[in-house]
């Protein structure tokens, strides 16, 4: 153990820095959102499957909330890219029954609510997404994903026991 009597500098590994820390960038900063976004989708589907529905769940968000995107991102030789939703975004998964009950309690909760139906999976362009959802029992549609974006907390309550997905 080394000398306690030891300039800081000379100690190895020593939680003292030898010179004065840097200064913190505000980017690096945590943020709060007064809101969060939650993708729910079903466990059963296939990988590509469960990939597209997140995606199209995404895209709901954004354009539901285009207060919710971030800035375009710009790279060092100063080329602009696209823009992102600027808070993070929790995927879960649920099995369709309960996939019902996050789409009741959201509803219930006035939350902006984006769903993907699987008959949306046999389409291939937006119309015809629509009216696949249109279609479906509008009491129990057969719901292979969800967005949800809200007040943080009718969110957490909303999602309360689903499982992150991994």
């Amino acid at each position: 153990m080394p000398d306690s009597t030891m300039p800081a500098s000379l100690i190895p590994d020593s939680p003292i820095p030898d010179s004065p820390m840097p200064e913190t960038d505000p980017a690096d900063a945590p943020v709060r959102f007064d809101t969060k976004v939650a993708l729910v989708v079903r466990a059963d589907l296939a990988v590509w499957q469960k990939l597209n529905v997140a995606a199209f769940l995404a895209t709901g968000i954004a354009a539901a909330a285009p207060d919710a995107l971030g800035e375009a991102y710009v790279d060092g030789a100063g080329r602009r890219y696209g823009r992102m939703l600027g808070q993070p975004m929790l995927i879960f998964t649920a099995d369709s029954d309960r996939l019902r009950a996050v789409r009741d309690a959201a509803l219930e909760r006035g939350l902006t609510l984006v769903p993907y139906v699987a008959a949306m999976f046999a389409t291939g362009h937006d119309a015809a997404n629509r009216a696949a959802f249109q279609a479906e029992d509008a009491d129990a549609p057969d719901l292979v994903g969800l967005a949800l974006r809200g007040p943080k907390k009718a969110v957490d309550k909303t999602v309360k026991g689903l499982a992150l997905h991994g």
